[in-house]
């Protein structure tokens, strides 16, 4: 498996994004920074306009929040890639003013298939966690090929 750092700008990439994207007006601009060991992590704190029930943060939001941290994940690693699948698993509600903490690892590289998990944590208590494969882009947005 690799582990190397690099210093990919994952908003190159991403840059309409409605998770980090700096050039989307809607975004929720998650800042992802590189650890030493390669994983990747965010802080996030949701508003009333992303509940699903009254006070939780909607599970999509979440879902969406663990797949940007594994896209991003891959991002440093200068690799552009897509959700092929994901499995996401709701451990506690998670109230829509909590400040959170979201991390993802690489598990597997066989590229062009990439597997992922990431989790989304408050005080230490992992709150939802997810596991995904991404497959490697080829070509520009018009050209795109899933190897």
């Amino acid at each position: 498996m690799t582990t190397e750092k690099t210093s990919c700008e994952p908003k190159k990439m991403h840059t309409q994004c409605i998770m980090c994207g700096d050039g989307n007006p809607m975004s929720l601009r998650l800042i992802f920074e590189q650890g030493a060991s390669g994983e990747v992590c965010a802080s996030f704190q949701g508003n009333s306009l992303l509940q699903g029930y009254d006070g939780i943060l909607h599970g999509g939001v979440i879902s969406a929040l663990l797949d940007s941290a594994m896209t991003n994940c891959l991002f440093y690693r200068n690799i552009e890639a897509v959700t092929g699948e994901l499995f996401v698993r709701f451990v506690a509600p998670v109230p829509y003013g909590t400040r959170v903490t979201l991390r993802a690892w690489l598990v597997n590289e066989t590229p062009p298939l990439y597997q992922l998990k990431a989790e989304l944590a408050h005080g230490g208590t992992i709150m939802a966690c997810a596991e995904a494969k991404f497959m490697q882009r080829v070509g520009n947005k018009e050209t795109t090929v899933y190897v």
